[in-house]
């Protein structure tokens, strides 16, 4: 039965509202992408929103890297407020479609959301993108497949770019959110000078075989990590990256 709903709701496009916290903005989503999506918003992705509302301040510079169908960034965008911006990076050109529409929604009292259709990984390029047999929220970069995909529905040749470079083209973020499916250990490959100069809070999801890396990398430019899904009040620095890892930079 569940395979039935996620055929029949690959193409379904819904208008939907942001919880009011986030100012009740409209955006386009669908339950091709994940099937909560069927349901209300606020009970979408609870602790992503929670996250949201707890590390984006007024007049922030947020990037959002997999961004799917924009619930963190146009979330982001609603606390950042006017005098914020918010950068949403996603390979899927039929996602990419639909956060172009969300982003064209009048909302005065958010931040603008630009959208960049490309993946991000080590190096500037051409690479292979997977979109998942299941959700969409499951596509991956060649060679990152994991088992929640259902297989591989579609190739797309997609841009590869770096963090690095974004910063080339992109104000410098306060805040970077990561959900790439696995990749997580390339794109921080790719950020070095993101990470050591400007040394944004990041925020990602840490896939079991890139945690090692992902621990490397950010120990390395001196960050410390903690579960970003446990409460404020309970968070302790961690030794390892975890599935939500919060990371903030020491002072220099």
């Amino acid at each position: 039965m569940r395979a039935i709903i996620e055929r029949l709701s690959r193409s379904v496009v819904l208008r939907r509202r942001l919880p009011a916290q986030f100012g009740k903005r409209q955006i386009y989503v669908s339950p091709g992408s994940a099937l909560r999506y069927w349901g209300k918003m606020d009970s979408v992705d609870p602790k992503l929103l929670r996250n949201v509302d707890q590390l984006v301040r007024p007049n922030d510079v947020v990037w959002d890297v997999g961004a799917n169908v924009g619930l963190f960034a146009f979330s982001a965008a609603a606390k950042a407020g006017a005098g914020g911006k918010v950068l949403a990076v996603e390979p899927d050109a039929w996602l990419v479609s639909l956060l172009i529409r969300s982003a064209g929604v009048e909302d005065p009292k958010a931040a603008p959301v630009h959208v960049l259709s490309a993946a991000v990984g080590d190096v500037l390029g051409v690479s292979s993108f997977h979109i998942a047999g299941r959700g969409r929220a499951s596509n991956h970069l060649a060679g990152y497949a994991n088992t929640q995909a259902g297989g591989t529905a579609q190739i797309q040749l997609v841009l590869t770019v770096t963090l690095d470079w974004l910063l080339q083209h992109s104000p410098p973020p306060y805040l970077v959110k990561i959900d790439v499916e696995g990749a997580e250990s390339i794109v921080l490959a790719g950020a070095e000078r993101l990470l050591a100069q400007v040394r944004p809070r990041i925020l990602c999801e840490v896939n079991g075989e890139s945690t090692e890396t992902v621990t490397m990398l950010l120990k390395k430019h001196r960050y410390v990590l903690e579960d970003a899904d446990a409460d404020v009040s309970s968070r302790q620095p961690l030794d390892h990256a975890v599935w939500s890892t919060l990371a903030t930079p020491l002072p220099q």
